[in-house]
């Protein structure tokens, strides 16, 4: 009798892997000859893989620490196998993380965004999300890229970066992740993927994947693949950009004739109200803030407007099933969960309250955006993290906890280093 897992056709590994706090996928590679064990009793793996920073670096948090013992949980497979097209005889499998006693792992992130999609749901509501990743491919020894110049949707740059993205598209897509598109970004090396909007839950497990596959095809092409905000502070940054509608009875709830209805702004409304305090869940280390300077189309502050670029929340209008709302602010690096989680609960808040946004942005966001200032430094993100109950009710106590202790972590690191710019200007000149 199949178990809906069934593995493809000369299967000898099988990778399963979860998001950890940062929404990198981890896991183990297991013979197709012990599948059917994995798919009835799950693959113990160690709940520190949930409370690690992207380091692997471990600390003693609330949930799992060295009282306890780091204990270990269960991954469960939660998606068909597919082929993995560059490694013959290789299937990936997204799995979900059960603990011991068979619930759901109260610091796994993605119970963060269920509860929001079944607050959704019971509102009657199907919340759809399309993702937009930017990331660098990178040469693996000296860290730069390959390319030179800019060339923003090039062709003639696209062509020869095909012997790599083309795979990305191509093979990705037949990974289960549907692509729309690809262009080259605004920087040597710098490449855009869209992926078509679908159900959060499933959105955000495809940019798991997604993010972990693109670092194994870099890898199989001799890149090296970083979705790191700022690799390099003169040139473009890496974001991650959300698109939002809301759908009921096969219909877009924010759409009138093609326009954003009150509904819709509402949902806007939401994310204006706590878009400052949320700014850790797209961005929780010091690199991630470098993005948010002025003029580079990363926003600082909670602006909105139609079809504009230069403030945080933009509204596309079109179609009644093109209508949507997209929101700008968050690094490449971004937890989905976290993330969407975040956005979707300050959104159904707008709605549930009938919130009205601030008047709309017609200019210049960075000069004349209506909307308070979002923080452009780690120090006042983790600050208003730190003092939101709402984010600390959306996220859990324990998740909540963790994230702020690792930022605060990435922000002690960082403090504590003496930087070649310091020595360059100061060592010999005092």
């Amino acid at each position: 009798m199949s178990s809906g897992f069934d593995l493809p056709e000369g299967t000898h590994t099988v990778i399963l892997g979860v998001g950890d706090l940062n929404g990198i996928m981890r896991g183990k590679r297991i013979p197709a000859s012990h599948w059917d064990h994995v798919c009835k009793s799950g693959n113990a793996l160690s709940i520190a893989l949930m409370a690690i920073d992207m380091t692997c670096d471990v600390w003693d948090t609330p949930y799992v620490n060295f009282d306890n013992g780091y204990p270990d949980m269960h991954v469960f497979p939660m998606t068909k196998p597919v082929s993995v097209p560059w490694e013959p005889g290789v299937a990936v499998c997204f799995g979900r993380a059960e603990g011991m006693d068979h619930n759901p792992v109260p610091i796994d992130p993605r119970q963060a965004l269920v509860r929001q999609v079944e607050r959704a749901r019971e509102m009657g509501i199907e919340v759809n999300v399309g993702t937009e990743l930017e990331f660098y491919l990178l040469d693996p020894e000296t860290g730069q890229p390959r390319d030179s110049g800019i060339q923003v949707y090039g062709l003639g740059r696209a062509a020869r970066m095909e012997h790599i993205v083309g795979p990305i598209r191509q093979q990705i897509n037949e990974c289960g992740i549907p692509i729309e598109q690809s262009n080259p970004e605004y920087a040597a090396g710098q490449i855009e993927v869209n992926i078509r909007y679908g159900e959060a839950l499933a959105a955000a497990d495809r940019v798991v994947l997604f993010k972990s596959l693109i670092r194994q095809l870099g890898i199989a092409h001799g890149y090296l693949a970083t979705f790191m905000p700022k690799p390099f502070f003169d040139q473009s940054g890496n974001g991650f950009h959300t698109h939002y509608s809301l759908w009921k009875d096969g219909k877009n709830v924010f759409a009138d004739n093609g326009k954003i209805n009150d509904i819709g702004k509402s949902f806007i409304a939401g994310l204006q109200q706590r878009m400052c305090e949320t700014a850790i869940c797209g961005s929780g280390t010091v690199n991630g803030y470098r993005r948010r300077q002025p003029y580079t189309f990363c926003p600082i502050n909670a602006s909105w407007g139609y079809d504009n670029r230069t403030v945080g929340i933009r509204v596309i209008e079109g179609s009644d099933t093109a209508v949507r709302v997209e929101k700008r602010d968050a690094g490449a690096d971004a937890n989905p969960y976290l993330l969407l989680a975040a956005e979707i609960a300050a959104g159904l808040d707008g709605i549930e309250q009938g919130l009205s946004p601030s008047a709309p942005t017609t200019g210049n966001g960075y000069e004349e955006g209506v909307g308070d200032p979002i923080p452009t430094d780690l120090p006042t993100a983790i600050g208003l993290a730190r003092g939101s109950d709402w984010l600390r009710d959306v996220l859990g106590e324990m998740l909540w906890e963790l994230v702020l202790q690792q930022a605060e972590r990435e922000l002690d690191f960082f403090n504590q280093q003496v930087t070649q710019v310091e020595l360059d200007r100061y060592l010999r000149t005092f």
